[in-house]
């Protein structure tokens, strides 16, 4: 019985802690396409997180393809990414409003939200 107790709790700890599902780190990895935003970010705009923490966005802006490459990190609901512009280096947290395996709401530092759906 005490066996079984100790288990018990030590499942109760690990899913109060998170460790039961996919953590957010685990549920970014993929490819976004924005559906809704609030900044300046240019709707179907694409973003790719990979396993390995590095990020790129890729968006048609007049006609043009950009794309942007740099590493990201998530802890918890907190997002950081660095992306490389020329030689210049830009550092932004945002935080994960929402996340799960189809859609991913993210607020910049200025409030503002921005929608993406998985491809």
């Amino acid at each position: 019985m005490r066996i079984l107790g100790s288990a018990f709790a030590i499942c109760l700890v690990l899913s109060l802690a998170g460790c039961g599902g996919k953590s957010n780190a685990d549920k970014i990895v993929g490819t976004w396409e924005i559906t809704k935003s609030e900044s300046d970010a240019p709707k179907g705009a694409t973003v790719e997180f990979t396993k390995d923490g590095k990020i790129k966005m890729t968006a048609k802006v007049e006609g043009h393809e950009i794309s942007m490459e740099g590493t990201y990190k998530v802890d918890g609901d907190k997002l950081t990414t660095t992306m490389k512009m020329g030689n210049k280096e830009k550092t932004e947290t945002a935080k994960i409003k929402s996340l799960d395996d189809s859609t991913l709401k993210i607020e910049d530092e200025k409030g503002k939200v921005d929608e993406f759906k998985k491809k």
